[in-house]
């Protein structure tokens, strides 16, 4: 079976996990954390592939490590947004 899927949010989905376990200053919560990706993602060019799962994660490799620093910029950005002005209810 085929997908369609934005490459960049499988990578915002695989990176932020690592990077929010060393951020100690900012609310885990789901709206905050939805908050980040949803900042980060729009910072980040879309790049959607069609592929099967398997083939999703053969094409991280083909794409670079510059990609990689990217996604890690715009979440690091998104970090802080929502570090200053958080939404969720207090």
């Amino acid at each position: 079976m085929y997908h369609l899927k934005n490459y960049m949010e499988i990578l915002v989905d695989e990176i932020l996990p690592g990077m929010l376990v060393k951020e100690n200053t900012i609310c885990k919560c789901e709206r905050c954390i939805m908050d980040i990706k949803a900042i980060a993602l729009n910072r980040l060019p879309a790049k959607y592939i069609v592929s099967d799962i398997g083939e999703i994660y053969r094409r991280y490799d083909e794409l670079g490590k510059q990609l990689e620093i990217d996604v890690m910029e715009a979440i690091m950005r998104a970090i802080e947004l929502v570090k200053l002005y958080p939404k969720h209810d207090a």
